[in-house]
Parts: structure tokens; sequence; C-alpha cells
């Protein structure tokens, strides 16, 4: 794994979890057709020696987010797992476990963000589009901007992905979550 301070760009893997992709209250499995633009982004990663970050959804069984949200992803269990296909980058990955909707207040990682004073590029990838990724990508920006850090964020759309419900639809959702990415100065390609 490298060394925090040497890494110059950092792809995050946000919540591809069992939870949100295969199994439980919160999964969708169109989210699945994401998964090999992961795998190639994520190969990129290991052949230029940067950088992955993997994000697991893990809440405790009385998370305070169930008043919300259906009980999901709940610490000790499948749905708070990695999906199959990503376990392989686990090894060498950053890992954090999040009770919240937003990455940023995943315990050690903006302490590990400072850390990487070389950084130049973050590419975020993903689900939920309009949820978690919108609740990293924002707060990260906002992060950057406040430290005078000039650090580009991207994300790939063809590597984000929201789920499709009553009251949610999957197309839309992605959308309002792109406009508001994009006026906060992230670039989508």
């Amino acid at each position: 794994m490298k060394e925090l301070e040497k890494i110059e760009k950092l792809i995050i893997n946000v919540d591809m979890v069992n939870g949100f992709v295969t199994r439980g209250a919160m999964a969708d499995s169109y989210i699945k057709h994401i998964i090999p633009e992961h795998i190639k982004l994520m190969e990129r990663i290991q052949k230029e020696r940067e950088a992955i970050a993997i994000i697991k959804d893990t809440h405790k069984v009385n998370c305070r987010e169930f008043n919300r949200y259906p009980v999901h992803c709940v610490e000790g269990t499948e749905e708070a797992q990695l999906v199959e296909e990503l376990v392989p980058y686990e090894k060498d990955a950053f890992i954090y476990l999040k009770n919240s909707t937003s990455t940023i207040y995943a315990p050690n990682f903006l302490g590990d963000i400072d850390k990487m004073v070389n950084l130049k590029e973050v590419i975020i990838i993903g689900c939920c589009t309009d949820i978690c990724v919108l609740n990293l990508a924002i707060p990260l920006q906002n992060y950057f901007d406040q430290k005078d850090k000039d650090v580009k964020i991207t994300i790939p759309k063809n590597a984000v992905e929201t789920y499709d419900a009553p009251n949610h639809n999957r197309e839309e959702y992605n959308e309002m979550a792109f406009k508001l990415m994009e006026q906060a100065g992230i670039q989508l390609v």
C-alpha cells in the first residue's frame, strides 16, 4: 500500500456493498452494471501505482439513520461486505467504514486526506449517486476549498449509479445529483 504522503491520485469506491447491490431492503441489482467499469478504473490506478480507498456503509443495530432509511448494512452482516467482484481490491486499499451518508465523517478519513500532501486528483465511483456519492463529492470539494488545496475531483458518470423505487426515479435523481456536483466544480466525465 502506498504511503499517504506519496499519493497523487486516489480513487474512492463508495458503498459497493451487498446491502446496496445484491441483497437487503436497500439493494437494487441494477447497480451491478457499473462493476466492470470499477474494475477497469481500479486496475488502471493499480498500474499507475496510486491509491484506492474503499468506503463501506456499516451501521450499528440501532443506528439513527434507520429513522429515515430501512435497516441496512448492519455491522457484521453480509450486507456490510463489499460485493464479491471487488473483494480482491480490498487487500491493497484504504478501508473506511461510515455510519452516515457522508464519508467525510468516517473515522480517519479526513485525517488521511490531510496526510496526502501531494494529492492532485480524486476519482469518485460507486453508489448511490444522489446520496453517498454526492455527500462525499461536494463536502470534499468544500474541504479542499477551505484548505486552499488544488485537487481535481472527477466523477465518471458510467461508474456511479443510484436505485429505482417509488418516488425515486433513477434517471431523475442521477441527473439532479450530476447538476449539483457540476455546479460545485466537480468534473463529470
